[in-house]
């Protein structure tokens, strides 16, 4: 059975309450705290309030799957090590539950589809297709896991999350990203491939191709958002991109991870246009396509600590910031 996924007209922050912020944080001198005043005065118009409530339901929600394309020899991890970072994640062991515990932020473990027996939960299928010769989904997988993303937004924001943080864990996600982003900027396979989890030479030739051959495809659907996760994404990126729409039809801000995060969100910003209003990018990576992909959506990130890992670190390592913020304009 097919799932909508149409998103409603996109609300978009209330200018008046960003404004009332900016002059909250202009009293003790013009331009007091800088950048610190934007982030602050960007949640005001979220809420649609100045000066803006106090963070205090953040949540960092990370969708799990494997990708096919693993198989090639494009990352340092072999294919089936998702399972085992999963597990990890879940036992608490990781450094995102460490900097998730420290600024008090939950997690909360989704998977769209790991090479796993375990079928509970969201899971659409066990892997995907690799994109460079065949589809990443079928049409149905990728409708309904554009749907799971929206409705784990949903779940989320109803039960109070006041901020969403969202992740991707799976290996071999930087290349479908990759294809995501030199699809929907316009730039070259070399252009758009990095080093990901720390590839040598070869892999980065490997890693290379298979990009070319995958964004060969993906231009054939380029008017299709989904279609395009559909033939050169995969389940966490098509989740990620339904939960990012989702999240600014409800109005919720979100904090933009590394390069796979942001290049579903360049196919959430296709699926519900004006989305991008809700979202704030909290880091670059050195991957060359989350640059380009910041740049498309015309988002400065808040800090550049060298963060490799797109696990939802960076963006969490953000939040302490991003909360301070918050309660200096509140006080």
């Amino acid at each position: 059975m097919r799932v909508r996924t149409e998103f409603a007209n996109i609300p978009q922050p209330d200018e008046q309450a960003r404004a009332g912020a900016l002059r909250l944080s202009a009293r003790p001198a013009p331009e007091s705290l800088g950048r610190l005043d934007e982030l602050g005065a960007w949640i005001a118009a979220c809420q649609g309030q100045s000066p803006p409530r106090p963070l205090k339901r953040a949540r960092v929600v990370v969708f799990a799957a494997d990708h096919g394309i693993a198989a090639r020899g494009v990352s340092a991890h072999p294919p089936g090590a998702t399972a085992e970072q999963v597990a990890a994640l879940l036992a608490g062991g990781t450094p995102l539950n460490v900097l998730a515990d420290a600024a008090g932020a939950g997690v909360r473990v989704v998977d769209v589809a790991v090479d796993t027996d375990d079928a509970a939960g969201f899971k659409v299928r066990r892997g995907s297709g690799a994109l460079d010769v065949a589809d990443a989904l079928t049409e149905d997988e990728a409708e309904a896991a554009v749907d799971v993303g929206r409705r784990v937004a949903d779940a989320e924001v109803d039960e109070g999350a006041d901020l969403l943080v969202p992740a991707e864990l799976g290996v071999g996600a930087s290349t479908p990203a990759a294809v995501l982003v030199a699809a929907l900027t316009g730039a070259e396979p070399v252009a758009v491939t990095g080093r990901g989890s720390g590839i040598d030479d070869p892999a980065w030739m490997r890693k290379a191709l298979a990009v070319r051959d995958g964004l060969r495809r993906a231009k054939t659907v380029l008017d299709d958002p989904v279609a395009l996760l559909r033939t050169a994404g995969g389940a966490d990126l098509a989740a990620l991109a339904g939960f990012l729409a989702q999240a600014a039809a409800r109005r919720t801000p979100v904090l933009l991870d590394g390069l796979s995060v942001t290049a579903a969100a360049l196919v959430a910003e296709e699926l519900a246009p004006g989305a991008r209003s809700w979202w704030l990018a909290a880091h670059r990576t050195p991957e060359p396509a989350h640059a380009l992909a910041l740049e498309h959506l015309d988002l400065r990130p808040v800090f550049d600590l060298g963060i490799r890992h797109g696990g939802g670190a960076g963006a969490v390592a953000a939040l302490p910031l991003l909360t301070a913020a918050v309660r200096v304009l509140a006080s």
